[in-house]
């Protein structure tokens, strides 16, 4: 390790090796600090993101394999979850094999430090290893990628339970008959689907009055059907007060009275909190906020000029809080771009109007761009149009015609063909894949002109990002448009 390097990153998830892996390639000094080996990757490799979506993968497997049952199949048995949890473990063994301490240095060339790092300085950090020894370097800026975790219950009886979160949830091993998920936000509503096809009955609690509360009323609605028709039992505008004992919750219903819900098993998914006391924060000069996060500007700055923030820990900029491995991807980008960009200082601001995500249930939920709630703050002139699939070939050939897009577009003027996408929603099968298409419409500003032009190979799914817009536009074309057009014919 260096008495000084150009650049630190204190973290190795999302964040830590996005701008770690970068700033060495592009030929700076740089240290990489995570506390143990087995961490690096961060929540998105070992809590998150590979093990949920392995998991959803196989639950997907057993449902559909369920379904053959029409057509002469017959698929009995029961989930062998140690099995599962194998699988996954599997999958992230694979992506470990260039996630690991080992690697970085021999690969990479960057110096891997493992160990708790806390400010020493405003540039200045000692980092304790696990052996008891220390050292301590410094550099010319820092950039704080520690991650969250999440928000555990302080109710009463909670030391009856053993609760489950996303960190340990995927060390089950034993399928749970009944399993109750409190908190229906993404991680809560993504698990519960993935349960209940596994084959445990679960039970969703949550403190509003729908789940997935940042997407649109209609589009929670269309899941929450979906998901109760496979079984899920969802309980709203409720809230958790205490277990009564090892296997009962006690929750309250808004009108006060209150309900027993038996469970083998409980998963809290209520939100991301962050812990910073190792760090000494205040020893550098970094403040918080009035909610527990790093108090940032517009550029990801914290209130100590030469340290940054990235990933979840971000969440007190000023733009907003977005938990997702690609909000680190966008993150890293903006700083690097202000690092390394001649005669400017910190010109980049950190925008999420063209940001999309993804909630991985089945239909699939995909978000893009600014939300409706956003633009009606922002007093944004635009249209809302919708498509459902009910007549889309390739929704009808694989049954989902439930499904519907949601757009928010700019008006075109005398011209339909120059509206532009600023946002919407997608619900469907695949509504992840569909959506890529339409997040480069936003961030590139393509018109429907553009949808227009396009050739789609019949029957592609994503011949819906035309369909939509030949709607839209036959149906609201003046008729002295159609008067001129039969004049010009």
């Amino acid at each position: 390790m260096k008495a000084h390097y150009d650049l630190i990153a204190i973290g190795a998830g999302s964040a830590g090796l996005g701008v770690a892996i970068a700033m060495k390639r592009l030929g700076f000094d740089v240290l990489l600090v995570d506390r143990y080996d087995h961490r690096i990757g961060g929540d998105c490799l070992n809590d998150g993101c590979v093990p949920s979506k392995a998991l959803i993968h196989v639950s997907r497997l057993i449902h559909n394999a369920k379904r053959t049952a029409p057509f002469g199949w017959k698929v009995e048995g029961k989930t062998d979850l140690a099995a599962v949890m194998s699988y996954i473990r599997e999958r992230q063994d694979v992506i470990r094999a260039h996630e690991n301490a080992d690697y970085l240095r021999n690969t990479e060339g960057l110096d891997v430090e493992l160990g708790t790092a806390r400010f020493v300085g405003k540039q200045d950090i000692e980092i304790t290893r696990e052996d008891g020894s220390s050292a301590r370097t410094s550099a010319k800026n820092i950039v704080l990628c520690t991650g969250s975790k999440p928000i555990t219950l302080d109710v009463e009886g909670i030391d009856k339970v053993t609760v489950y979160t996303n960190e340990n949830i995927f060390s089950l091993n034993t399928l749970p008959n009944r399993l109750l998920v409190v908190g229906a936000g993404p991680i809560g509503i993504e698990m519960s689907q993935a349960f209940q096809r596994l084959g445990s009955q679960v039970t969703v609690v949550g403190s509003d009055d729908r789940i997935l509360t940042k997407e649109l009323p209609e589009v929670s609605e269309l899941l929450q059907k979906r998901l109760v028709g496979e079984g899920v039992t969802i309980k709203l505008n409720r809230k958790l007060k205490a277990f009564a004992d090892a296997n009962t919750a006690k929750v309250e219903l808004e009108s006060g009275l209150t309900e027993l819900i038996p469970f083998d098993v409980v998963l809290v998914a209520v939100g991301r909190t962050f812990a910073f006391d190792a760090l000494d924060l205040p020893t550098a000069g970094i403040d918080l906020n009035e909610k527990g996060q790093l108090k940032l500007n517009d550029y990801l700055q914290t209130t100590n000029e030469h340290v940054f923030a990235a990933g979840d820990v971000a969440a007190g900029a000023p733009a907003g809080t977005r938990y997702f491995s690609h909000a680190a991807e966008l993150h890293v980008s903006t700083l690097i771009s202000n690092f390394i960009t001649p005669g400017k200082v910190l010109d980049k601001k950190l925008d999420y109007d063209s940001f999309s995500w993804v909630t991985f249930t089945d239909p699939e939920v995909a978000t893009f761009g600014l939300l409706e709630q956003e633009l009606k703050e922002r007093a944004s002139t635009y249209e809302r149009i919708e498509y459902d699939f009910a007549h889309d070939d390739r929704a009808i050939i694989e049954e989902y015609t439930y499904a519907r897009l949601i757009l928010f577009v700019t008006g075109g003027g005398l011209n339909p063909f120059g509206k532009k996408i600023l946002g919407g929603t997608v619900i469907a099968p695949n509504a992840g894949e569909l959506a890529q298409e339409l997040i480069l419409a936003v961030g590139q500003k393509l018109t429907a002109g553009d949808f227009f032009n396009k050739i789609y190979p019949y029957p592609t799914a994503s011949r819906v990002n035309k369909s939509v817009w030949v709607d839209h536009i036959a149906d609201g074309l003046p008729g002295v448009a159609r008067k001129v057009v039969k004049l010009l014919y």
